[in-house]
């Protein structure tokens, strides 16, 4: 028998009491009359949405800040405060729960779309029970229905005063958070190994990357344009139904270049769609570069695995008889920042093109060198998608087991008189 089979055998074998969020504790609302000129160069601690939304246990170590004037009256957050999440677009993120369980004498105030609910009695739920009660599978359950609307959905706090919340003794509380802060703990022991390890084998993969892509003074460099073929797609009218619907022709986008290995689209254009645009259909095995794009993606690339057409903000590079495919896509790989360094443009945006990239100069060893190249960086390139693929995946398995457990050791009898 577990130790926690033996608390509740000693202190509840009939049960545990159940107890209406209303008949317990009162609900508070977040800052109110706050402008956005208040939040710059703010004095006070500042609790966000996000906050919220993503932290079970409230992240108190935030430098977001917002401005508080002398003798303001507003509701300071306090040890043991439950928040949640009051007003979203969709009704599942109404409802989140997020616990102060940490004490600090820094005031603390939360934005305007979520509220607090504080016990009556402090004592009577731990902060770290409360963070695992009211993510589980009952609570979320009850949670959501006090949420309605049609385009947003707001918490009814009428609705919220009805969920009810077991409340066991604390010695069967403090067992339950030693349990389930166990798995929480190892979960994220696991990540922080698996992540060092990937970024351990990036780094490897780069430097052998750069190495083996640097030619020795001896190698002929070509230009782009002479060893390929360039070619530039465009975009099917998007108001004319009959160019997407039922469409078989994968045509690729600029977003899709992060794929790396682009083995299916998103969106297919029909042939009439097709006949009517200046795009073109690529064979597989071409090397992708996006010309343009928000943040990072111009200067992305990808191998095409499958024969598509692109939009116009990506060129499609068709490789000759002289250079291996494979080769081009890592050697354009590496040197990512360089190309976005000479595309036109300043800031996040900026501009590849034709222009720029046909005579752009590819150092070309023979060909039997460049496939001794891609059989050594294809084997890194492996070793690091395995725990890229499993790292998500393990965690994923690990988030699993922890909410197995928790909803399990949080299903309890009710105790009736």
């Amino acid at each position: 028998m577990s130790k926690l089979d033996e608390l509740i055998k000693e202190l509840c074998q009939d049960g545990v009491e159940y107890y209406k969020l209303g008949e317990i504790g009162q609900f508070l609302g977040g800052l109110t009359g706050k402008s956005k000129s208040d939040f710059s160069n703010g004095n006070a601690k500042f609790i966000s949405y996000r906050n919220v939304y993503s932290n079970p246990a409230l992240n108190i170590d935030t430098e977001e800040k917002v401005k508080i004037s002398d003798g303001e009256r507003q509701n300071i957050l306090r040890y043991g405060d439950i928040i949640f999440t009051g007003s979203s677009e969709t009704p599942d993120e109404c409802g989140i729960s997020s616990v102060v369980t940490k004490e600090t004498d820094e005031k603390m105030y939360l934005n305007s779309f979520c509220f607090i609910f504080r016990l009556n009695n402090s004592q009577m739920l731990l902060p770290d029970f409360a963070k695992h009660l009211f993510r589980s599978e009952n609570l979320r359950y009850q949670l959501g229905k006090t949420a309605s609307g049609v385009t947003r959905y707001n918490v009814s706090k009428k609705l919220m005063a009805k969920v009810t919340i077991p409340v066991p003794p604390l010695e069967v509380q403090r067992e339950i958070v030693r349990i389930l802060d166990n798995f929480t703990e190892l979960t994220a022991e696991l990540t922080a190994e698996l992540t060092a390890e990937l970024t351990a084998r990036k780094k490897q993969y780069e430097y052998y990357r750069d190495t083996l892509l640097t030619p020795n003074t001896d190698i002929e460099w070509l230009k782009l344009g002479d060893i390929c073929k360039l070619v530039t797609g465009a975009t099917p009218s998007k108001t004319k139904k009959e160019y997407w619907e039922n469409g078989t022709i994968p045509w690729m986008s600029s977003g899709e270049v992060n794929l790396k290995r682009v083995y299916s689209t998103e969106s297919k254009i029909t042939q009439l769609g097709y006949d009517n645009a200046s795009t073109t259909l690529v064979p597989e095995h071409s090397v992708v570069i996006a010309l343009a794009g928000q943040g990072k993606t111009r200067g992305k690339v990808a191998i095409t695995e499958i024969e598509l057409c692109t939009n116009q903000s990506l060129c499609s590079i068709i490789c000759k008889e002289k250079i291996n495919y494979k080769y081009l896509y890592y050697y354009l790989d590496s040197k990512y920042n360089e190309l976005r360094t000479i595309s036109k443009g300043d800031g996040t945006r900026g501009g590849l093109s034709l222009r720029i990239l046909s005579p752009y100069q590819i150092p070309v060893p023979p060909i039997e060198e460049q496939k001794r190249i891609v059989d050594i960086l294809d084997r890194f390139d492996v070793l690091c998608n395995d725990i890229s693929a499993g790292l998500p995946a393990e965690i994923e398995a690990r988030q699993k087991q922890y909410e197995y457990y928790r909803d399990k050791l949080l299903n309890f009898k009710e105790f009736r008189v």
